[in-house]
C-alpha cells in the first residue's frame, strides 16, 4: 500500500529546513477550504477598472466556461473609490468609473453566480499614487468592513500602502518600523464581525514574514513582491516560497500574487510553467489577464491554458498539501517539485529554465519514489503504466513536465516484475537501479520466494550463500551516481530493497582556513542548525573563501571515495528581493564548491522561516539544505573550498552563508 510504502516530511525531502518554526494558530472562518479561483483587474488595467471593464469580463467568466471550472471571485483593484470619505465616514465609489454604483455592480456579478470581491489598504491612502489619491482604511475598519458587507462583498484584498506611521506614511515600506501585523489584526477582526462570511486575503508583500502570524487573521496571504511582466518574476518567486510551503493548508493559502496567463508577456510554454507551479504550490488561481472588453479577447492558447482541468484539479485537491521544492540542478537549468495528492497520488513539476527545448529525464527517486504504477504526462497529453526509476520527455524553452503519478512503490524498492527474467528462467537483471552518490557502501536485501536448502546466490558475478530454511539475503553493494546501474541475480529474488549510505556532516566550525573577510560567527539558541554556527562573508568582491581537509575512507576497490558524492550543503540565506525585485533581484544566493580544485557552482533559494525585520537572526540564521552531487572526490584527503568563484562578476557578489556538508560516502 501507498501509505505504508511512501512517507511524508522532511526526511523525504532533498531540500530541506532546520530550526523551523511551528505553525501559527489558524483562523476558522470555514472559508477557502480550496485556494480561492476568479479574476482581478489589476494585472492588466492597473489602478484604472471600470464599469464596462468589470461587466464585460465577468461576463466572460461565464461565457467561457471558467465559472464552472471553479473561477469565482472577481475582483475589483485599487482605482474604485475617490480621495475622501462621506459626511457620515464612509467609502464611496467614483461615479465616473461606475457610474451605478457599487451595490449594482455587486448585485450584477451575483446575477451571474459569481463573488464580488473587493479591495481596500491597511494605511491612509490605498495603493495608487498620482490622480486621484484615495484614502484607506486605516482607523475606519469597522466603518469600511460593514461598508463592504452592505454592498454584498464576498472577498476583500487588503493592500499595505501608506501604513507607516513613524516613517511618516511613505507610500511603500519594505522596511517598516513595526510590523504590519497590527493593521491586519483590526481588519480581520472587523471583517469576522459581519454577518456576511467574507474571505480575508492579506497583501502585505511577504513584509515580516507573514507565513507565521497571517494564518490567524487570514484565509490567504501574499508572500512576495508583486509579480511582474518579465519572465525573471517567475523563479523569483518560487524561490521565495521554497521555505514556506509547508505553512499552506485547508483554509490558509500562500498567495503567490495574481496570474499574468493571457496578458501576451510569457510564451505559451511559459505561460504553462507559470499556471502549473501557482496551481500545485496551492496559491490562488486569479487571473489578471483581460478575458474580453472592447478591444482585447484572451487567446485560445491562453485559454486553453486556465481551463486545463487535470492543473486545477491539483490545485483545489481536498489534501490541500503544497508541493515543495525536491531538487535543484543550477548549472544544468532545471529543477523539480513535488506534492501529494488526495487518493494516494503525487503531483511532480519538472521546470526546464534554459531558453532551449530538451530531453530531461526525471529520475523518481528524487521524489522519494521507485515505480509509479499509473502515469499522466498531462502537458505531453501521454499515459503509461508501471514506470520504473525515471520518466523521460522533451519540454520547450522555460517550460515544464507536469506529471501525475499513483499506485505508487518507495524509494528503493524494486519487484521481480520490473526486471527482465533470463530465457531459462534463472536469472533476473534490473537495469534501473538508482545510484544517489558513487559508493560501495550501499546495502543490497533479497528476498527469495522458498528456499529449503543452502543455495549459492549469484549477484554480478560475486556468490553469496544463502542459509537453510532463510529466504532473505543482505550484502553490500557499489552503485554510481544518477546512473542507471544493472544487477543481475541468480536465481531470481521475489523482492529487492536498496539502501544508500548515510550522511557524514563536516561543520562550518571544521573550515578554519579563512581568506580576506570570510568570517566565523556563533548563532543564537537553536539556530543555524545543526551546528549552531555558520561562515558568513564569503565571496564578495574580494573572493573570501573558507577551506578543510575532509578525509574520505578506504573502501579497498575505490569506489568509495572516488567520483561523484551527493551531498547536502547546509545553508543560510536570506537575501530577500523586495526593493530589488523589479529589477535584479532573484531571491537567491550562489555559493561555489571546490573539491581537489573541481569547481561546482550552486544557487540556493531563501532559508529564511521567520521576520527578517524583527526576529533573532532576522532570518538569517534560519537553515536550509540543498543536495547536490560534487565531483573530484578521491580517498584520502581532499581539499574542499567553499566561496563564491566568479560571483564578483555577478550581481550575486556574496554567496549564502555556510553552516555545513553532509557528505553520502
Amino acid at each position: 500500500m501507498y501509505a505504508e510504502n511512501v512517507k511524508w516530511g522532511l526526511l523525504l525531502d532533498l531540500f530541506s529546513f532546520l530550526g523551523s518554526n511551528a505553525l501559527s494558530p489558524r483562523l476558522d472562518n470555514g472559508l477557502a477550504l480550496t485556494p480561492p479561483m476568479g479574476w482581478n483587474s489589476y494585472n492588466h488595467y492597473s489602478c484604472s477598472p471600470n464599469e464596462s471593464i468589470i461587466h464585460s469580463n465577468a461576463q466572460a467568466l461565464v461565457d467561457f466556461g471558467l465559472d464552472t471550472l471553479g473561477y469565482h471571485y472577481v475582483t475589483i483593484d485599487c482605482g474604485w473609490t475617490l480621495p475622501n470619505r462621506t459626511a457620515n465616514g464612509t467609502l464611496t465609489w467614483s461615479p465616473e468609473r461606475f457610474p451605478n454604483g457599487y451595490p449594482a455592480m455587486g448585485e450584477f456579478i451575483h446575477s451571474l453566480g459569481l463573488g464580488f470581491g473587493v479591495y481596500s489598504d491597511g494605511g491612509v491612502q490605498m495603493c495608487m499614487t498620482g490622480d486621484p489619491v484615495q484614502t484607506g482604511s486605516l482607523g475606519y475598519e469597522q466603518i469600511d468592513a460593514a461598508t463592504f458587507t452592505s454592498w454584498g462583498a464576498d472577498l476583500l484584498k487588503y493592500d499595505n500602502c501608506f501604513s507607516d506611521a513613524a516613517l511618516d506614511y511613505p507610500d511603500v515600506s519594505y522596511t517598516p518600523s513595526t510590523s504590519p501585523q497590527p493593521h491586519y489584526i483590526s481588519m480581520s477582526a472587523a471583517v469576522t464581525a459581519q454577518p456576511r462570511p467574507m474571505i480575508f486575503q492579506i497583501c502585505d508583500w511577504g513584509v515580516d514574514f507573514p507565513s507565521l502570524w497571517a494564518p490567524d487573521l487570514g484565509n490567504t496571504w501574499r508572500i512576495t513582491n508583486d509579480i511582474t511582466g518579465v519572465w525573471s518574476t517567475i523563479p523569483r518567486i518560487l524561490n521565495q516560497a521554497v521555505p514556506q510551503t509547508s505553512f499552506a493548508g485547508p483554509g490558509h493559502w500562500l498567495d503567490l500574487d495574481m496570474l499574468q496567463v493571457g496578458n501576451d508577456i510569457f510564451t505559451v510554454e511559459e505561460e504553462k510553467t507559470h499556471f502549473t507551479t501557482w496551481a500545485i504550490l496551492k496559491s490562488p488561481l486569479t487571473i489578471g489577464g483581460a478575458l474580453k472588453d472592447s478591444y482585447t479577447i484572451m487567446s485560445e492558447a491562453s485559454l486553453a491554458i486556465l481551463s486545463n482541468e487535470d492543473v486545477i484539479s491539483y490545485n483545489q485537491d481536498s489534501l490541500g498539501v503544497a508541493a515543495s521544492l525536491k531538487r535543484k540542478w543550477t548549472e544544468e537549468g532545471y529543477e523539480v517539485w513535488a506534492g501529494p495528492l488526495s487518493g494516494e497520488r503525487m503531483v511532480i513539476a519538472l521546470i526546464n529554465w534554459m531558453d532551449v527545448e530538451r530531453n530531461l529525464t526525471l529520475d523518481f527517486p528524487v521524489v522519494g519514489i521507485q515505480k509509479a504504477g499509473t502515469l499522466k504526462d498531462v502537458w505531453g497529453n501521454v499515459t503509461q503504466e508501471d514506470v520504473v526509476t525515471s520518466y523521460e520527455s522533451t519540454i520547450g524553452a522555460h517550460g515544464v513536465m507536469l506529471l501525475e503519478v499513483g499506485n505508487l512503490t518507495a524509494e528503493g524498492i524494486y519487484d521481480v516484475s520490473d526486471a527482465t527474467i533470463s530465457e531459462d528462467g534463472t536469472t533476473a537483471t534490473f537495469s534501473q537501479i538508482y545510484g544517489l552518490t558513487t559508493s560501495s557502501n550501499y546495502t543490497a536485501q533479497f528476498s527469495f520466494p522458498t528456499n529449503t536448502t543452502d543455495t549459492t546466490v549469484v549477484v554480478n558475478s560475486i556468490s553469496y550463500k544463502l542459509a537453510c530454511n532463510s529466504t532473505m539475503l543482505t550484502i553490500p553493494l557499489s552503485l554510481s551516481a544518477s546512473s542507471q546501474n544493472i544487477l543481475s541475480v541468480n536465481p531470481p529474488p521475489k523482492t529487492l530493497q536498496i539502501t544508500a549510505p548515510g550522511s557524514n556532516l563536516y561543520p562550518s566550525t571544521l573550515f578554519t582556513t579563512l581568506t580576506g573577510n570570510a568570517t566565523e560567527t556563533s548563532c543564537l539558541t537553536d539556530l543555524c542548525q545543526p551546528v549552531g554556527s555558520k561562515i558568513s562573508f564569503l565571496g564578495g568582491p574580494t573572493s573570501n573563501t573558507a577551506s578543510a581537509i575532509i578525509t574520505v575512507p578506504s573502501a579497498g576497490n575505490g569506489t568509495a571515495g572516488t567520483g561523484h558524492k551527493y551531498v547536502e550543503v547546509y545553508f543560510c540565506n536570506n537575501d530577500i528581493a523586495l526593493a530589488t525585485s523589479w529589477t535584479t533581484g532573484t531571491n537567491t544566493r550562489n555559493l561555489t564548491i571546490g573539491v581537489n580544485g573541481v569547481v561546482t557552482r550552486i544557487e540556493v533559494p531563501l532559508a529564511g522561516r521567520s521576520s527578517e525585520l524583527f526576529s533573532p537572526g532576522k532570518g538569517w540564521m534560519d537553515t536550509g539544505i540543498f543536495g547536490v552531487l560534487l565531483d573530484g572526490w578521491k580517498e584520502g584527503e581532499n581539499e574542499v573550498v567553499v566561496g563564491n568563484v566568479g560571483g564578483e562578476m555577478d550581481v550575486q557578489s556574496w554567496a549564502a552563508d555556510f553552516v555545513g556538508l553532509g557528505v553520502v560516502w
